[in-house]
């Protein structure tokens, strides 16, 4: 069967998903989250690519960002995933791929979904019962959005910046925002585009959690 092209758009940002292969854990220690935010940080750079908003799972992986040329975002991926496998699997004396297959993305086309889709992103390991709150959660860009750690693998999206005239309002509101649960249709509107095929719709049942 024939792969389903990617929807890539011009200037549009992506979310992007990589899951552990059959849903295993790719992330064991703090040194193999710290060595895949670099290479994201560094292979981004290369390829053109700001990210906006992230969160790395024990098994997976959730990306916000945008690309000068967005063609090239699976290109950034595949370095990615294959240096990351390459580093795990020597560290573990192991062989195999450590990803499912290819990653998942989708355009963040609107502003009234871009910023649930920000939040939804680092509220993950909230929904995940890992942590009662983004702030206590290291693996995220929640900190660094909200003021509490320099991230500087982040480049914030226009419509970040428009939460407050200066750094320091964009800040409270951005935490006061996130503070905020995304409400069970705004998150079914995101599993939907989570789990319906391209052209995305409104899914008929259940969407899976991701």
């Amino acid at each position: 069967m024939s792969r389903r092209p990617r929807l890539l758009l011009s200037g549009v940002p992506l979310h992007i998903i990589q899951r552990g292969h059959n849903r295993q854990q790719c992330f064991f220690s703090d040194s193999d989250f710290l060595v895949y935010l670099e290479w994201l940080r560094k292979h981004g750079t290369a390829i053109g690519c700001s990210t906006h908003a992230y969160v790395l799972m024990s098994n997976h992986v959730h990306i916000l960002a945008s690309f000068e040329e967005v063609m090239l975002a699976p290109e950034m991926m595949r370095r990615l995933a294959q240096q990351y496998t390459l580093y795990l699997n020597r560290r573990l004396g192991r062989t195999g791929s450590v990803w499912e297959g290819r990653f998942w993305s989708h355009p963040v086309p609107t502003e009234r979904y871009f910023m649930k889709c920000h939040r939804y992103i680092e509220a993950n390991p909230v929904r995940a019962l890992m942590v009662d709150h983004q702030q206590r959660y290291r693996w995220s860009s929640y900190r660094g959005n909200a003021g509490f750690d320099k991230d500087r693998l982040l480049c914030p999206h226009e419509l970040y910046r428009r939460l407050g005239l200066n750094e320091t309002e964009r800040i409270m509101n951005y935490r006061r925002l996130s503070d905020c649960e995304l409400s069970a249709e705004e998150l079914w509107e995101i599993r939907g585009l989570m789990n319906a095929p391209a052209p995305r719709g409104r899914p008929r049942n259940p969407p899976v959690e991701r």
